[in-house]
């Protein structure tokens, strides 16, 4: 997925030097390279940010379980 998006950001590149002008340059770099690759890789990793945080909540009721059964044993 990253060759992808290098490739693409790349020609993105190449097509922003050939501008006629730095401002244009800029312009074409944004929104032909930057705003669609982040918006690539962003879409791309939402599965993986999701399964993150079911794990962190998992992780997080299984402390609060393991702190609840520390208050029922005996001394």
């Amino acid at each position: 997925m990253y060759i992808i998006a290098i490739g693409w950001l790349w020609v993105a590149l190449l097509m922003a030097i050939t501008e006629t002008s730095i401002v244009a340059g800029l312009v074409t770099l944004f929104m032909w390279g930057l705003l669609p690759c982040s918006l690539m890789l962003w879409f791309s990793s939402s599965r993986v940010r999701r399964e993150r945080q079911a794990y962190r909540e998992l992780l997080a009721s299984q402390r609060a379980r393991d702190d609840n059964r520390s208050d029922t044993q005996s001394d």
